[in-house]
């Protein structure tokens, strides 16, 4: 299938990366604008491991008020340079991620930050729960496991699904900045108001 220029804006449309970035992946496709998506997404992800250990000294604190002025977020992300910092696409991000935050209240921003006591209570509550359902104890640290990666994706930032598109976690939208910005971006901190809470 040829490459064509519609092809090429269809798939820019739908990433937000650069004309060239995408015509290449188009072009290793054959036109097939999902397969290019994937090549995408998994450069992303290594960009932005290159670039995990860079310094973010530079970034912005976004505000958003949730319609009805009953929530609002406070966001704080870094990025390497002031220049980047006033990109576009880093505000897109900063509303989206404050927007995820309005909406599915994380209590952290990954599961590295998770108090390790309330960790091990969510652990022994399941176990407990596992035991008097009477499944086999050799299978209860499995579905403990699972358990623990359901509560991840409700409690920390990164690991939750994306609410404009569920197929990818916040994890994934920050490396796909990463890679059209090309310098490492960290969510520093956020806080989360709500009228009566």
């Amino acid at each position: 299938m040829a490459v064509t220029l519609e092809l090429i804006q269809q798939l820019r449309e739908r990433t937000g990366l650069g004309m060239m970035d995408c015509k290449k992946a188009l072009t290793e496709t054959n036109g097939d604008i999902e397969k290019a998506i994937e090549i995408l997404r998994k450069k992303g992800s290594l960009v932005a491991e290159k670039r995990s250990g860079n310094k973010t000294s530079q970034g912005i604190i976004h505000s958003y008020i949730h319609s009805g002025s009953q929530v609002g977020v406070l966001l704080e992300i870094n990025c390497e340079t002031d220049f980047v910092a006033r990109n576009d696409a880093i505000k897109e991000l900063a509303q989206n991620l404050c927007m995820q935050i309005a909406a599915l209240k994380p209590t952290c921003i990954s599961k590295e930050e998770v108090d390790t006591d309330k960790l091990e209570k969510e652990k022994d509550v399941h176990r407990e729960i596992l035991k008097k359902e009477g499944k086999p104890a050799n299978m209860i640290e499995n579905i403990v496991e699972g358990k623990l990666k359901k509560f991840y994706a409700e409690h920390c930032l990164l690991n939750q699904a994306f609410i404009k598109d569920e197929k990818k976690t916040i994890e994934d939208i920050v490396k796909e900045v990463i890679a059209k910005v090309g310098e490492n971006i960290k969510i520093n901190k956020f806080s989360r108001f709500e009228i009566g809470q």
